[in-house]
């Protein structure tokens, strides 16, 4: 008897991929996340603990928009966006990979979510405490919700020149971390082309700690919380597609480019 092999849904290739990723979350790497997450936080809570005169509210947004939208959040997108379709390229496993009966453009989206889930509970985790301690508890869930939405954009985003660029990472770095922190000193057209204009959006908060930025700051514009939520959606969606769309065009294989090294 023949046996007929189905394809399975986009559902269930993803539901799949990550019930078997899931173990690889619970490894050294993941925990990094935790303690990259966690460490702002314990600072913060320190600094108000030692503080003669403590401002929570000062701390919580100078955490929040410095320590974390700034420096935690785009360092684990970097290494979530590494540890997942980037592992499988760097180790000329994609043939492997592809060969699975699931569509080929799920894939990207499947492995990564399992590190966008865990990433994004310990960035819950360690912000609500911090935010808690310093602002009203009715604005914790639209920053937790701002937060969130620019990681899954920047994941994705990372994700994708990780496929597209021999040194996809670093580009993205250079974008998060050389582009998006002049958002103060930029045009208000260039500021609608950063993470943080949109961060700042949904969040209704924004924090300049520098002197020297603050001489050279211009006009900060802010654009509608549900346009931001938007965007932010969709550039993770066109991201995450685009990485899908990359893997089923590109030939991949076990020689040319793919084996060099």
């Amino acid at each position: 008897m023949n046996a007929t092999r189905t394809i399975p849904s986009c559902i269930d290739a993803v539901a799949a991929l990550f019930k078997g990723y899931i173990p690889r979350v619970f490894h050294l790497r993941s925990w990094v996340f935790a303690v990259l997450a966690m460490l702002p936080c314990t600072l913060g809570l320190l600094s108000n603990s030692f503080d003669k005169h403590p401002n929570p509210a000062r701390v919580a947004l100078e955490l929040y928009h410095y320590g974390y939208a700034q420096m935690v959040l785009p360092l684990i997108a970097l290494i979530a966006a590494s540890a997942g379709i980037g592992e499988d390229l760097e180790q000329r496993s994609l043939p492997l990979m592809l060969v699975r009966p699931a569509p080929a453009w799920v894939l990207p989206f499947g492995k990564g979510l399992p590190w966008l889930a865990w990433c994004s509970a310990w960035l819950t985790i360690a912000v609500t405490p911090i935010l808690y301690a310093g602002l009203d508890m009715a604005v914790i869930p639209q920053k937790i919700l701002a937060l969130l939405l620019t990681f899954w954009a920047q994941m994705g985003f990372a994700s994708l020149l990780t496929l597209v660029f021999k040194r996809g990472l670093l580009w993205a770095a250079l974008f998060f971390f050389a582009w998006d922190p002049f958002v103060r000193v930029m045009p208000p057209a260039l500021q609608r082309m950063t993470n943080t204009h949109y961060l700042e959006s949904i969040a209704q908060s924004r924090y300049t700690g520098s002197s020297t930025i603050s001489l050279l700051e211009q006009s900060q514009v802010l654009s509608p919380v549900w346009l931001a939520v938007l965007v932010l959606v969709a550039v993770g969606v066109l991201a995450w597609g685009g990485c899908g769309l990359w893997l089923m065009k590109k030939p991949i294989g076990l020689a040319g480019s793919e084996s060099e090294g």
